[in-house]
Formats: structure tokens, C-alpha cells, sequence
């Protein structure tokens, strides 16, 4: 920070700094008794850097994702976290945070090493626009900003709510899932701000999809499979996440125990590597000698060829004793391709 004969409260600022990313705001300067002369002089110099409107860095070549996200957060009201603390001593909200994956870079959940700056304000604000950022206004905002952290951020739960929104639906039904299996919240958290989000895209499937997520499905791949195909074509309820029975630490994703068959599902999450893939072979044949039948389905599977999966599952099933039949599930061609399994089994 620069020496002046002109009395400035220092302290302040350089708090403000150290917890801004060495950022500072005009308006901080100027609330700590700089000159608008002392800043100009600063930037002269290059003791400073603007990096944004009435945002400076006061460490050049200090750079990155989040300090290019704190500089679009400061430049919005030139506020800063030591500026959120009311004479009281209670924290007031923040005025501004991140929104949608630029909260989930933040938050540095997994598969999101890049985002763009995407802003979120309170519904009645008004704001000018920040340069490179994206602005969305947002209601229940003291219920969805985090006000402890900086860069400031929709919480957990929001931001993965909001994530899953502006996804495809197989997206939503992935950011559901990845949040359920590592953790990211607890469940009953991210289950209570999906029941407030009434007006939300993808809400119904979401609210119906937790439910199967919660119970053990690890991968909007899975989800889809216990939905769409086994659900929706009526076949046996299968046990979700089981143990093994050969391979000890490691579970089957939908065991039809009473029919000695194993369906696993193949999808983005968890199934990628092919070490993992090359134990997956070897846990198949195991099971194959004990005498059960393990079948591996994949996304097309389950997400464009549904009816036909259904079907082929419960020809599997009839052939280990089940004694029911795959129904149709109402979509277009369903009892065409149930028909056709049933018809190439028989013959």
C-alpha cells in the first residue's frame, strides 16, 4: 500500500485486501481517507492495477478463476466481506454472489473446472451490469446466499439445485445423483430446497428422481434404469446397491436375487476407467461360476431405448422364473418393441 502525508486509515483496507484477494474497491479507499488523486496515482504508477470498475489489485500478476470472480462480485457495490458487518456486530447479507456453476467452481465440486462468472442479485435490485458477467436475480435470498464465504456464493444446496435447472435432463438427473453419492450435502438439505423451488425447470423430475437417488442409485444412468425401465415397464424390484457375494467391498447396482439375476448399469459416474471396467469383467464371470447371470446395461440404453431394455430384462427375468410380464409404459412404440422381444424369445 502506498505512504502519503494524508491520514488514512490503513489497517481497514489492508484487511480488506487480505481477505479479497489483495482486491480493493474505490469505495473502500475512499471510506479509509484516500484521495481520489492517491488512487489515480497508484494506477499511475502501477503500484495498482485496475482490474475491473472501481476495483483494483494491489499485488500485480496476482490473477485466476477466483480473482477474476471477486472483482466481478466487488465491482457490483464496490462492498467487500469486512464491509458486511453492521455497527451491531450482526452480518448482514451479501449484495451480490455467484449463481449456477460459477457457485458449484467455487464450492470446487467435482467436474466443474471451468465456469463462466454467472452473478446472482436479490429479485428487487437493480444493478449495472458487470463486463464478462452473466446476472440473474433470484428470490428467498437470505435462505440461498452463503454470507461466510468469499467469493460469495449460493449455498450448497442451491447451487446444486440451480446446476441441475439449467441442465438437460439427464444433466439434472446427474447433478442429483453426484451430490447424493459424494456427499456434497446432506440429503435431507438438498431435499428440503428442491420442495421450496415450485417454478423450477426440471422440478418434477427432480422431486421424482430423489427418491430414487436417495435410496442408492448412484448415477443419473442408474436413476434412468430404475425409472424408466424397471418402473415404468413393471417389471420386479430389484435390491439396489448390494453386496457382493464373490467379490467382497463391492456392490451390484440392481440384484433380482430371487432370480439369480445381476443388471448393472454402465453410466458416466463411477464407470469410466477401464481398470474399473476390466474388474467389472472379472466380477461377471465370478458371479457366472456361482450361477448367477449378470447383464451390463449403458446410457442408450436406458436413455433412448428404454421399452427395448425393458423388454429384453424381463425376457432374462422369465428365463430364471419370473412369471409376470414387462407392461407397457405408454410410450410411443412401447408395446410394438415389447411384443418384437417377445416374439425373437419364443422363436
Amino acid at each position: 500500500m502506498p505512504h502519503s502525508t494524508r491520514t488514512v486509515d490503513w489497517p481497514p483496507l489492508l484487511l480488506a485486501a487480505r481477505f479479497q484477494f489483495e482486491l480493493v474497491t474505490r469505495g473502500q479507499c475512499l471510506r479509509a481517507g484516500m484521495s481520489v488523486e492517491q488512487i489515480r496515482h497508484c494506477l499511475r504508477t502501477r503500484r495498482w492495477v485496475r482490474v475491473a470498475s472501481g476495483v483494483y489489485q494491489t499485488a500485480p500478476g496476482k490473477s485466476g478463476w477466483e480473482v477474476d470472480a471477486a472483482a466481478a462480485l466487488l465491482a457490483v457495490t464496490g462492498r467487500g466481506p469486512t464491509d458486511l458487518r453492521s455497527d451491531k456486530g450482526s452480518l448482514q447479507s451479501p449484495p451480490v454472489a455467484l449463481f449456477g456453476t460459477a457457485a458449484a467452481r467455487a464450492w470446487e465440486m467435482p467436474g466443474v473446472a471451468r465456469a463462466p462468472i454467472q452473478l446472482a442479485i436479490s429479485a428487487p435490485r437493480t444493478i449495472t451490469p458487470v463486463k464478462g458477467a452473466a446476472l440473474r436475480r433470484i428470490g428467498r435470498w437470505d435462505e440461498r446466499v452463503d454470507p461466510l464465504t468469499f467469493p460469495w456464493r449460493t449455498t450448497k444446496a442451491s447451487t446444486i439445485i440451480d446446476c441441475a435447472a439449467g441442465s438437460e435432463p439427464d444433466g439434472a438427473l446427474a447433478w442429483l445423483a453426484l451430490a447424493v453419492q459424494k456427499r456434497l450435502v446432506p440429503v435431507e438439505t438438498l431435499e428440503a430446497e428442491l420442495a421450496k423451488r415450485t417454478r423450477l425447470r426440471h422440478g418434477a423430475l427432480m422431486r421424482e428422481a430423489m427418491a430414487d437417488v436417495t435410496s442408492g442409485a448412484h448415477s443419473a444412468a442408474e436413476v434412468r434404469y430404475v425409472r424408466d425401465v424397471e418402473r415404468a415397464h413393471r417389471l420386479p424390484t430389484a435390491i439396489r446397491q448390494s453386496a457382493s457375494r464373490v467379490n467382497g467391498g463391492s456392490v451390484h447396482d440392481n440384484d433380482y436375487a430371487d432370480f439369480g439375476v445381476v443388471i448393472e448399469v454402465d453410466g458416466r459416474l463411477g464407470h469410466e476407467e477401464w481398470a474399473s471396467r476390466i474388474k467389472d469383467g472379472r466380477r461377471d464371470r465370478r458371479l457366472g461360476g456361482a450361477g448367477r447371470f449378470t447383464n451390463r446395461v449403458f446410457w442408450p440404453d436406458v436413455a433412448v431405448t428404454v421399452c427395448a431394455t425393458a423388454a429384453e430384462v424381463g425376457a432374462l427375468l422369465r428365463a430364471r422364473g419370473w412369471t409376470g410380464r414387462p407392461m407397457t409404459c405408454g410410450r410411443p412404440g412401447c408395446a410394438t418393441e415389447l411384443a418384437a422381444t417377445a416374439a425373437w424369445v419364443s422363436g
